[in-house]
Order: structure tokens, then C-alpha cells, then sequence
């Protein structure tokens, strides 16, 4: 019955890796958190590396669905959500990142920028984004806005 639900689980979020992917966001959504649903409490704690990666990546999908549609901060909270569920996972501390970046957060940014790299040094658009925030921390700073 478990290795069903399991069976399952992979079938679900390979839909909405697929619908995903075919830019069918609403469908992929919609997966997504089905999938999230169902793992959520498994996930917690005890379970498998591969099952925490999983709903760490569903997770991150689905918050850049939310961000695509500008809903930022329901795009954090799965941001947040999937760093919680997989905190080596370096992407959703990128795109939280961006998101903070984008509302103008540049402290917090900076941070979840220098998180990326401090797990992965070789992610060069956290480089980029980084030296970004930096520098228009600093021309914020000037203007006194």
C-alpha cells in the first residue's frame, strides 16, 4: 500500500513537471500541489533524502508559478516552504532572492545570494545578482529613499 502511494506520488509530480514545462501553469499548479499535499507530512523528519528533494523542488515550482503571476508573496512562502523541506537546496534560496530583489529587500536579498553560493560557489547568476543588489543597495543609499 505504501510503495502504491509512493508509485503515486512519483506519477504526480512527473504531471506537473511536464505540464510544468509545457507552460501549462494552472494545470501544473494545480499538480504541484496535490503532490505537496501528499507529502507534506511524510516529508517531515524521518523521511528519505530523495522524498525531501521532491517536495523541496514542487515546492519551488510551484512559488515560480506564483511568481510568473506576480504573487510574490505566496511565491516567498513556497520559497521559504522548500528551503525549510531541503536547506542545501541552493535554487529557491536564489528565487527567493530575486523576489526580495525585486520589492526592493536588499539586505535580505544579499543574503539568500551569498547562501546560493556559499552552497554552490559555481552558480554565476547568484554572482550576477549579488553584485546587482549591491550596487543598487548603494545607489538607494545615495538617493536616501
Amino acid at each position: 500500500m505504501a510503495r502504491e502511494a509512493a508509485g503515486g506520488a512519483a506519477e504526480l509530480l512527473a504531471a506537473a513537471h511536464a505540464q510544468f514545462e509545457a507552460r501549462q501553469l494552472a494545470a501544473a499548479e494545480e499538480l504541484y500541489s496535490r503532490f505537496i499535499a501528499r507529502r507534506a507530512g511524510s516529508a517531515a523528519g524521518r523521511a528519505p533524502a530523495r522524498a525531501c528533494r521532491d517536495l523541496a523542488t514542487a515546492l519551488n515550482n510551484r512559488g515560480q508559478i506564483k511568481y510568473f503571476r506576480v504573487d510574490f508573496a505566496a511565491a516567498v512562502e513556497d520559497y521559504t516552504a522548500a528551503i525549510e523541506s531541503q536547506p542545501d537546496f541552493e535554487v529557491p534560496y536564489y528565487n527567493r532572492g530575486l523576489v526580495l530583489y525585486r520589492l526592493g529587500c536588499f539586505d535580505e536579498a544579499m543574503k539568500d545570494f551569498r547562501k546560493v553560493l556559499e552552497l554552490n560557489p559555481q552558480f554565476e547568476d547568484a554572482v550576477l545578482s549579488l553584485n546587482q543588489a549591491i550596487l543598487d543597495k548603494e545607489e538607494k543609499r545615495k538617493r536616501a529613499y
